[in-house]
């Protein structure tokens, strides 16, 4: 995304949503299925911009990035490690010791209702983890 100097009066929901928009093929439509998702799975998350660029949902800290790639979709979960997958859908960044990722390509389906579940399990393990 090119920056503009009104790029930084806007909003993360409002930068996301032009992210969605400029990649404009299977990635944004990807990506803006994911954002839905999340949302849908906890409805008080919080839309962040980082990284130069990178969608990020928070609740009590960090809980998954939404990156896009020429053919992929990855979405990073912060403490992927530690959550439980009993549907297996984690099948990126494996080998750490924290993150774990999800790799979506064209055209692949996906099981939104577990991946509502990891991203509560990841609320609530950030709620657990929360200093008050």
């Amino acid at each position: 995304m090119k920056k503009s100097g009104s790029q930084k009066r806007k909003s993360p929901s409002q930068l996301i949503d032009a992210r969605i928009k400029e990649l404009g093929d299977w990635r944004g439509k990807m990506l803006s299925r994911l954002r839905t998702l999340v949302k849908e799975a906890d409805p008080e998350v919080v839309e962040e911009w980082k990284w130069r660029g990178v969608p990020v949902w928070s609740h009590d800290g960090l809980i998954c990035t939404g990156e896009t790639y020429k053919n992929v979709v990855k979405m990073t979960f912060a403490k992927g490690a530690a959550l439980k997958d009993p549907t297996g859908l984690f099948n990126s960044s494996l080998d750490g010791n924290t993150r774990r990722a999800i790799d979506f390509h064209e055209g692949e389906k996906m099981d939104e209702e577990a991946l509502k579940a990891l991203v509560r399990a990841a609320v609530t393990l950030n709620k657990s983890t929360a200093r008050s």
